[in-house]
């Protein structure tokens, strides 16, 4: 892979649009484009993703915008987006928005160039991690997470208010993550106002989509000083976190696995500083798309009480009077797994990825690409491609993911995950989550929307429901709820460590 430059990450030599596309005049940009501006005319600098998602639409499954001084190729037919899944052409690039977390993420799982050694190492070291083993004793953790939820949601109910579901999921999977990966509290729960470590993180994240509206960095002077002090209180608390590690003792953790665990073949360990830059990106994207995904979800099931009703069934038949669902019995929720995928399908919570050629090649067999050229392809809109979904693609409908519609349907289509080597490595892990969430859920609550509600998408690289509030009923005849303690006494032995298995 060719080396990168450091202000735009891209590799050198290609430092627009122009140079890596030969045939550009060939790819539609948007009408009444301005000299030295491009394209930001009507351009909403809150809702980059809705705009670009506008101008798909409108120009079809390849076009290109241009800001200021950069040009972009955006890419969301589904023929287009298979073949650059093909990885032997084509690698993930890191730019925009995720170049733009690299003063707080580094060269970490997600925000290391394709060059970096640092990418294999941790990805080697913590594969083991998100194993099936590794999952089964995470699952009791996850389990005492949501009664902390649960027990917040009855004294919202008892208490006659509406529940803050964003607000409320990003406090589920904080815990989660924190917990089962880092053995950390954080104590949302307990908290009038998001913890800091949250409105930090929101901070990081605003500022980097931010910087891809100006033409130059300079111009968020105050937003930028704001943006250290976030880089600065994230990295304190994760030096914390570590500290306390280092002089006590874990239960082999992902944290145990940076700190103690060796690569298998060269004996290589991480850093310190890298141990700090995959801390962070755990305690970030470990939490913040599935809280995401689970906003969405709920909203959706609030709003489709046929879908919630088929889903609760599921769960009554398959956990029947079980207090303490095991973790077999969640990857039996095959219906509650189709909801999620189809909120997913709809609004991924990670709305993007990009893709670069790692030779010469042509795209999909018609647009030529230079080495180093790259693409950003819009999952929204590839989940939305009515050649792959059919005319109704906008359409809500969980049965889209049937194992026989998911058979007759084209490979590549569906990316939640981004695709490839660089996938996310705890894809399994979010989805553990969200399905043991929702199952828990629908068991003990009846869903109510405020009809006054429309959707309303906040971008702040990921994407959210806005302002999502959920009236709750207790249903007639609740499932009993086991408490933290018994769920974890019940689901794993004690003597079982979450991770290390009989190969470690």
């Amino acid at each position: 892979m060719a080396d990168t430059t450091a202000d735009t990450g891209l590799p050198k030599g290609f430092r627009s649009a122009e140079q890596g596309w030969p045939e550009l005049h060939r790819i539609p940009h948007p009408p009444h484009r301005l000299p030295l501006l491009g394209d930001v005319l009507g351009a909403n600098r809150a809702t980059p993703l809705q705009d670009s998602l506008k101008y798909a639409r409108m120009l079809g499954p390849i076009y290109r915008r241009k800001a200021f001084n950069r040009e972009f190729v955006f890419v969301w037919g589904g023929e287009l987006a298979a073949d650059l899944a093909d990885e032997t052409r084509f690698a993930k690039h890191v730019g925009l928005g995720v170049a733009n977390l690299r003063p707080v993420a580094g060269d970490g799982l997600f925000t290391a160039y394709n060059h970096e050694p640092n990418w294999q190492l941790a990805h080697d070291v913590l594969a083991p991690g998100f194993s099936r083993e590794a999952m089964e004793g995470y699952h009791p953790m996850m389990l005492a997470v949501a009664e902390r939820l649960t027990d917040h949601w009855d004294r919202e109910l008892t208490a006659g208010r509406a529940v803050d579901v964003p607000g409320d999921m990003t406090k589920l999977t904080l815990e989660t993550i924190a917990r089962t990966g880092f053995g950390h509290d954080f104590g949302s729960f307990e908290r009038d106002r998001p913890h800091p470590f949250i409105t930090a993180m929101v901070g990081t994240l605003t500022y980097a989509q931010r910087l891809n509206s100006v033409p130059w960095p300079g111009l968020l002077r105050k937003a930028a000083r704001h943006n250290e002090a976030d880089i600065g209180y994230l990295n304190r608390t994760v030096d914390e976190l570590i500290r306390v590690r280092r002089t006590g003792s874990g239960d082999g953790d992902l944290l145990d696995r940076m700190l103690q665990t060796s690569h298998p073949e060269t004996g290589e360990r991480l850093s310190a500083e890298n141990v700090r830059r995959q801390v962070i990106t755990f305690l970030v994207a470990g939490h913040e798309t599935t809280s995401g995904a689970l906003s969405f979800a709920l909203h959706y099931l609030s709003r489709h009480p046929d879908v919630a009703a088929r889903a609760r069934a599921e769960v009554d038949r398959v956990w029947g009077d079980a207090a303490v669902p095991g973790y077999d019995q969640v990857a039996k929720l095959r219906y509650v797994r189709r909801v999620l995928d189809e909120s997913l399908r709809l609004w991924p919570t990670a709305p993007a990825f990009a893709r670069e050629a790692v030779e010469d090649t042509l795209l999909a067999g018609d647009h030529p690409m230079r080495r180093g050229a790259w693409t950003l392809v819009l999952t929204p809109m590839l989940h939305r491609d009515p050649e792959v979904w059919g005319a109704d693609a906008e359409r809500f409908d969980p049965d889209r993911f049937d194992p026989k519609a998911v058979r007759t349907r084209a490979p590549h289509t569906f990316k939640p995950f981004g695709t490839g080597a660089r996938a996310c490595i705890g894809r399994q892990f979010a989805l553990h989550e969200a399905t043991l969430v929702l199952g828990l859920l629908l068991r003990r609550y009846e869903l109510r929307a405020d009809p006054a509600y429309r959707l309303r998408v906040t971008e702040r690289l990921t994407l959210m429901p806005e302002g999502l509030r959920l009236h709750l009923e207790r249903r007639s005849v609740p499932a009993p709820v086991a408490s933290a303690a018994e769920a974890e006494e019940a689901v794993v032995p004690e003597s079982r460590c979450p991770v290390r298995g009989g190969g470690d």
